[in-house]
C-alpha cells in the first residue's frame, strides 16, 4: 500500500516533474479492442490499462472517464457505440416527485461491478505506482438524471427538489468511492466539469459542500481525491479547493501558471494540455512543442504535475502520445543537468 500523503511530498520535492495523463484509449486501440469492449467488460479495460503503462511511463495509472456508469445504475437509458464512448438517451427525472421517489442504487447495478473489476484487476497487477480510480461528481451525475440544462434552472427555481437530488447522487457516489478504496485503489479522480457552468458560489453550494462530503469519507494518508473540473476557467477555483481535495484537476480553458500562483503550494496541481485541440489534432512535433512550453513556463511549482486537460479521446495518435512523454523527459533531463552544473 501505497502512503499517499508521502507520495504527494515527494513529487512536490522532487526536481523531477511526473506525467499522469487521464488516458486509457490509446491502449484500447493497442489491445485491438473496441471501447464498448472496454467499457462493458472489466478485464478487457483492466488489460488496456496493463498494456498502456507498459509502453508510457506514467506516474499513475487511470481508468476510463465514464461519465455514464453512475447515470445507468441509477436507471438511465445508454448508448453504447463501437468505437466512442456511451451516451445517456433522455432524462430520467423530472420533478420533484420524481427525485422524492428515486432509489439511491446499490453497487450491483448497472456495470458498476465491471468498473470495480477492472480497477481491482489494475491493482493487484500494480505494485510501483498509484492507482487512480474514476467516479463522476455530484452535480455532474444530478444533471444526467435531470437533464443539464434544466437543472441550471431548477437550482433557482426549485433549490429543495435539487439539494434532495444531489443528496442521493453524493450517497452513491460515496458509496462507490468507499468500495473503489477497500479494494486497495491509492485515489479516486472525481469529474465534475458540469459545476464550471455555475458560478463560484453556486459552485460551492451546489457541488463543492458535496464533494467535501466524499473527500471527508474516503481521504487519509494512503488514499487521496483528484478533483477534476474542466468547466472551470478560472472562476471557480476557489470552490474547488474548499473541498479539501489532496489534488485539483483543470482543463485547458484555464491559465495553468496563473492557477498554480493561486492555489496552495501542498496541493498537486494538474492539468492542462487540450486533449482534442493539441494531442489529436496537432503533428506529433506541435505537440511536443506544446508540452514543452507548459512546463517550462510552470518550472517553478514544484506542485505541478503534468497531465491532459480531461480523458483522452480515442483515435489519438500514437506520436502524439509518445511526443508528450518525450517533452517531460527532455525537460526532466535539462533540470538535472541544470541543478548539476
Amino acid at each position: 500500500m501505497i502512503n499517499m500523503n508521502d507520495w504527494v511530498i515527494g513529487q512536490i520535492q522532487s526536481l523531477n516533474r511526473i506525467a499522469v495523463p487521464i488516458m486509457t484509449h490509446p491502449g484500447i486501440e493497442m489491445i485491438g479492442k473496441t471501447v464498448k469492449e472496454a467499457v462493458q467488460n472489466g478485464k478487457i479495460h483492466a488489460q488496456a490499462i496493463k498494456k498502456l503503462t507498459e509502453v508510457y511511463p506514467v506516474a499513475a495509472k487511470t481508468v476510463i472517464m465514464d461519465l455514464t456508469l453512475e447515470a445507468e445504475a441509477f436507471g438511465c437509458r445508454i448508448e453504447f457505440p463501437e468505437n466512442d464512448m456511451p451516451h445517456i438517451l433522455g432524462r430520467l427525472v423530472s420533478n420533484a416527485d420524481d427525485i422524492e421517489n428515486l432509489q439511491v442504487p446499490d453497487l450491483k447495478t448497472g456495470r458498476v461491478q465491471e468498473y470495480i473489476l477492472a480497477n481491482k484487476l489494475t491493482v493487484e497487477n500494480t505494485s510501483d505506482k498509484p492507482v487512480l480510480a474514476g467516479a463522476i461528481g455530484p452535480f455532474s451525475l444530478a444533471g444526467r438524471l435531470f437533464d443539464m440544462s434544466e437543472i441550471m434552472v431548477a437550482c433557482y427555481m426549485e433549490p429543495e427538489a435539487i439539494t434532495c437530488l444531489l443528496e442521493k447522487c453524493t450517497s452513491f457516489i460515496k458509496n462507490y468511492c468507499v468500495e473503489l478504496k477497500r479494494i486497495g485503489c491509492s485515489g479516486v479522480v472525481i469529474a465534475e466539469p458540469a459545476a464550471g457552468l455555475l458560478s463560484n458560489e453556486d459552485c460551492q453550494y451546489f457541488s463543492s459542500e458535496y464533494v467535501k462530503q466524499i473527500v471527508e469519507a474516503v481521504q487519509d494518508d494512503n488514499f487521496i481525491v483528484v478533483l477534476h473540473n474542466c468547466g472551470n476557467n478560472g472562476h471557480c477555483t476557489e470552490a474547488m479547493l474548499n473541498t479539501g481535495a489532496k489534488a485539483l484537476h483543470f482543463g485547458n480553458a484555464i491559465d495553468m501558471v496563473e492557477t498554480l500562483q493561486y492555489c496552495p503550494k501542498d496541493r498537486l496541481i494538474m492539468g492542462n494540455v487540450d486533449p482534442v485541440g493539441v494531442m489529436k489534432m496537432r503533428s506529433s512535433q506541435e505537440v511536443k512543442e506544446y508540452v514543452s512550453d507548459l512546463l517550462h513556463k510552470t518550472a517553478q511549482f514544484g506542485n505541478f504535475v503534468l497531465s491532459t486537460g480531461c480523458d483522452l479521446p480515442p483515435h489519438v495518435p500514437t506520436e502524439n502520445v509518445s511526443a508528450f512523454f518525450e517533452a517531460l523527459h527532455e525537460f526532466n533531463q535539462a533540470q538535472v543537468e541544470e541543478h548539476e552544473a
